[in-house]
């Protein structure tokens, strides 16, 4: 079930984690850098929510892209979303529960390590 979040399509951390199995994602934290090397969603990519172009992003513009944040109420991945989509990128979505709703489903993460 879709569930619509400021016009935008969202995904629970259980769906993400279901297509990041069996499915190609790009998956685009836009928490602050530091949020990002301390823990993101595995094999997600770090970008400022308003200055990433498209080239930051995959050639193909229906794969599936999502963004997120910290928590429902961040809305840095809502922005981002919509600006993806304004980049012409058709299959855009917002793991709208962030990297704390990914972390208490008990989904694992990365941390970066130089």
């Amino acid at each position: 079930m879709m569930a619509l979040l400021m016009g935008l399509q969202s995904i629970s951390p259980k769906e993400l984690q279901q297509q990041l199995l069996t499915h190609a994602v790009a998956v685009v934290d836009v928490n602050s850098r530091q949020s990002w090397n301390q823990a993101h969603v595995p094999g997600a990519r770090h970008a400022d929510p308003n200055q990433f172009v498209a080239a930051d992003l995959p050639a193909d513009k229906n794969a599936l892209l999502v963004f997120y944040c910290s928590n429902p109420m961040c809305r840095k991945a809502p922005i981002a979303a919509r600006r993806a989509k304004a980049l012409g990128y058709a299959n855009v979505k917002v793991l709208s529960a962030g990297i704390r709703g990914w972390q208490s489903q008990g989904l694992p993460t990365e941390k970066f390590s130089p």
